[in-house]
């Protein structure tokens, strides 16, 4: 079975740490160069003073970059998310959305930069905004790329 942007939006959204953490996936486009997620912010998913628990937030927005880039390139690359950066710039309440982007010229440009088994490390950046469209949080996420071993050998034979 062939997995398709819904069933992806789908299974993530009910895999259980996005599920109990109030985080739902929109929606991955069909040529894997956007996705949207949400956060709900609830009773079981704020903090202390009733806003957006951070961790939520950060977790919104860890493997969406990699896994746009990652469909993008296909089976002969490595892709990862090594590291992320949150910085918050409000409380957040209500839904909380991300719109992640990964443009088919971004994925090619690091498809040639990765070509020969060269790692590559790219930042990419998002922010999280509530209904009223203000925005609550600024996040960055570097990906690691690199085209597989079994690739490069096959190529340099």
């Amino acid at each position: 079975m062939r997995i398709t942007p819904r069933r992806l939006a789908v299974g993530m959204s009910l895999w259980a740490p996005n599920l109990w953490s109030g985080i739902r996936i929109r929606s991955f486009s069909e040529d894997w160069t956007h996705a949207t997620v949400e956060l709900h912010v609830n009773v079981i998913t704020r903090n202390y003073v009733k806003t957006a628990f951070g961790g939520s937030m950060s977790a919104m927005t860890d493997p969406y970059f990699f896994m746009l880039l990652m469909h993008q390139l296909g089976r002969d690359y490595v892709v990862w998310d090594t590291r992320g950066e949150i910085e918050f710039v409000k409380p957040g309440r209500g839904v909380l959305t991300a719109h992640f982007a990964v443009p088919r010229e971004k994925a090619e440009e690091l498809r040639a930069r990765a070509r020969g088994g060269a790692k590559v490390l790219e930042w990419f950046e998002t922010e999280i905004t509530d209904a009223a469209g203000d925005v609550v949080a600024r996040v960055r996420r570097e990906v690691y790329v690199r085209e597989k071993k079994r690739v490069t050998a096959s190529v340099s034979a």
